[in-house]
């Protein structure tokens, strides 16, 4: 009998071995962060990295489009694997609040960004700035030559002349933005004469700023951001420049890169970690310097390139009014812009 243990003990301790690293490696998926991503890897990988490597608390990331993941968390509900859902505007999160799929945040994490971009209910909080513009060929134009609307847009005289990228979250969101503060019939009619004026179709904000500063368009719907990317590469000499519509003008909408987290959450002590991360001085400098968005943390300076924050005269809006993306795409295929 003791030699046949002794013969048998090698295979016992290796399959005691794989069953323990198993329910190791089990343990360690049970004690990582899920986070649901709206922005692109190539954007936020860097932070979350360091966001790891500091904290040793592993990340995993699902990155998607952020319209795609609101659906999937909606689809999933309460079963779903994600702590963190980390948006590309405060529209989804307003959808998944509306639904009591958001966890109220820490009243401390909450004080630290303007009320004006968090929800008022306390379940999200923006951690980036982006704001709404045209970006105009500088060779073409000048800036009193811009309309003082987006509504002038409209005028015949801008005919094959505009670029935008109806299938792009951030001009979904603009959409909406214009049916709450104008109303659905005149949402529609600007979307109608838009598209009367037979604008280039792009499938989102970069290829738009390239064509306008190769001449293939002269005006473009966008965010302000995407324009410094390309100085940053070409130099001060790119042709092209930033126009932020004013008066609350729904086109300068200051919409915000958002987190929250689910009420799915199990590990909601390490996704408060992540945002307060997210919303320190070092990521929010990362922002600033590094994407040229908006960083909304006081204390913490935009870009000298940017047009400050407070000088932007947005729509007066609740950005959890940006809500019903199901009800923009609706309209955009019925107009057959999608």
């Amino acid at each position: 009998m003791k030699s046949r243990l002794s013969f048998l003990r090698p295979l016992i301790y290796t399959t005691c071995g794989l069953l323990c690293s198993l329910a190791a490696s089990q343990a360690e998926r049970d004690k990582a962060l899920i986070l649901y991503c709206g922005r692109s890897e190539t954007l936020v990988g860097p932070l979350i990295k360091k966001f790891e490597e500091e904290t040793q608390i592993d990340v995993r990331v699902r990155y998607g489009k952020t319209a795609e993941l609101t659906a999937t968390l909606l689809e999933e509900g309460t079963r779903s694997p994600a702590d963190l859902f980390f948006a590309q505007d405060a529209g989804a999160l307003g959808a998944l609040a509306k639904e009591n799929r958001l966890t109220p945040l820490p009243h401390d994490l909450l004080e630290r960004v303007d009320k004006r971009f968090r929800s008022k209910h306390g379940n999200w909080i923006g951690v980036s700035g982006r704001a709404r513009v045209i970006v105009y060929n500088t060779d073409r134009l000048k800036k009193e030559d811009l309309p003082q609307t987006i509504f002038g847009f409209c005028d015949p005289t801008w005919k094959k002349r505009i670029g935008w990228a109806p299938a792009n979250g951030s001009f979904q969101a603009f959409v909406t933005a214009l049916r709450v503060t104008q109303g659905n019939k005149k949402a529609r009619q600007w979307l109608t004469c838009i598209q009367a004026n037979e604008p280039n179709v792009y499938p989102k904000n970069t290829p738009i700023v390239a064509a306008v500063g190769a001449g293939e368009i002269d005006v473009g719907f966008v965010n302000h951001y995407y324009l410094f990317r390309f100085i940053a590469e070409h130099g001060k000499q790119f042709p092209a420049k930033n126009y932020v519509l004013h008066s609350g003008d729904p086109g300068a909408l200051v919409n915000v890169a958002g987190i929250s987290i689910l009420d799915s959450s199990k590990r909601k002590e390490s996704a408060n970690r992540f945002i307060t991360f997210l919303l320190s001085k070092r990521s929010q400098t990362y922002f600033a310097e590094e994407t040229h968005e908006y960083p909304l943390v006081s204390g913490v300076p935009a870009s000298p390139n940017l047009i400050p924050l407070a000088s932007i005269q947005a729509p007066n809006i609740d950005l959890s009014d940006l809500e019903d993306l199901e009800g923009t795409l609706q309209l955009l295929q019925e107009l057959g812009i999608l």
